[in-house]
């Protein structure tokens, strides 16, 4: 199961988002300001951290910058009254991956926590092989026989993404989430084009293509298995 940390210094706030955490399935740790998260992660693996901004001794944004000083990765959302365009972008500066104002919708929380937790695990595994074609994250390249593409970012995290979950199907709001995040205005129609151009690309890929179901969206599947 994975690990969550919230960092907050309202305990009703605490108990709410580990009740809701919590049934969704994941194990909720608590601190009340950066210091006791801080000390908390030296013997506790944590996947992802949501936080405050405005707490004791050791701030969100303190906490966030800190980490990302010390080059830790691990996936930061951010919930706070500070509600700004300035406040956000400091947050993002920082290195936050993503920011929600109060009130917030638990149940949105929820979803963006997994959103984050995915994106992470892309960013985590570096390398992923379907038939005989190898995709390397560090470099954006797919690699087939002897033929190497590197990609643009977008497009590389999106064939990624779907060889990664073979059979399974995205909605275009899904991928946009997953690879854009919440916070962009990129349109769904952006999630076509991208596709289109990988279908380009890969139109003679003996291991695998892209298939559009009608209504719903997109899947990857082995060619050798259609």
């Amino acid at each position: 199961m994975q690990s969550i940390l919230i960092v907050e210094d309202n305990e009703n706030l605490i108990e709410l988002y580990k009740q809701v955490l919590s049934k969704a399935g994941f194990v909720v740790f608590s601190a009340h300001d950066g210091e006791e998260a801080l000390n908390l992660m030296k013997h506790t693996h944590l996947d992802l951290i949501v936080t405050d901004v405005m707490m004791p001794k050791m701030n969100g944004y303190e906490l966030a910058e800190f980490l990302r000083d010390l080059e830790n990765e691990i996936p930061i959302l951010m919930i706070t009254a500070k509600g700004s365009l300035e406040d956000k972008k400091i947050g993002f500066r920082i290195g936050i991956d993503d920011y929600m104002v109060k009130p917030i919708d638990v149940q949105e929380m929820v979803l963006r926590v997994e959103a984050l937790l995915r994106r992470s695990k892309m960013n985590n595994d570096h390398k992923l092989t379907v038939g005989n074609t190898i995709l390397t994250q560090d470099q954006l390249t797919v690699t087939s026989g002897s033929e190497m593409i590197e990609l643009p970012n977008k497009e590389f995290h999106l064939l990624y993404k779907l060889l990664s979950n073979l059979e399974k199907i995205f909605t275009r709001r899904q991928l946009m989430n997953d690879i854009w995040g919440f916070e962009s205005d990129t349109y769904e129609r952006t999630v076509d084009v991208h596709i289109k151009r990988l279908r380009s690309r890969f139109s003679r890929n003996a291991d695998f293509e892209i298939v559009t179901i009608r209504g719903l969206g997109y899947k990857a599947v082995l060619k050798n298995e259609k």
